[in-house]
């Protein structure tokens, strides 16, 4: 929107502008906080059928019960080696939720930095740490 020439406009002429503009903001945020009650109620219904729903743009990270770390020892239970493609197959069959699309880089680097609770016998395969 272009924005007007103000040098001239007596100080009335300002003031309906500046309640103009108060009051399109107004109805935008009303317009705005009518959709957020659709989206939340859409959420929930996803929610519901046991979807996840869409990434949020405030706070759209996953929340999750357990840390990745956590989530990593439980998978890694059984004592037997396995490679980061199972290892992320199970973290997510255990109800894990990532938006990353770099997910497995993500466990690799997890697995890597806790050389206290994780080994790795071999090229790509980890098991917890006897």
């Amino acid at each position: 929107m272009a924005r007007p020439a103000v040098s001239g406009l007596s100080v009335a002429q300002l003031e309906r502008l500046l309640n103009e503009k108060k009051s399109g903001i107004e109805k935008l945020n009303r317009k705005r906080a009518e959709l957020q009650k659709k989206l939340d109620a859409l959420d929930r219904e996803i929610e519901k059928l046991g979807g996840s729903p869409g990434q949020r743009t405030a706070g759209g990270r996953a929340r999750n019960a357990m840390s990745l770390t956590k989530t990593l020892e439980a998978v890694l239970q059984g004592g037997q080696p396995m490679s980061v493609k199972d290892i992320v197959d199970a973290v997510q069959a255990k109800g894990y939720r990532s938006s990353s699309p770099a997910f497995r880089g993500i466990v690799n680097q997890t697995l890597i930095k806790e050389r206290k609770m994780f080994s790795n016998p071999s090229r790509g395969m980890y098991q917890l740490k006897k």
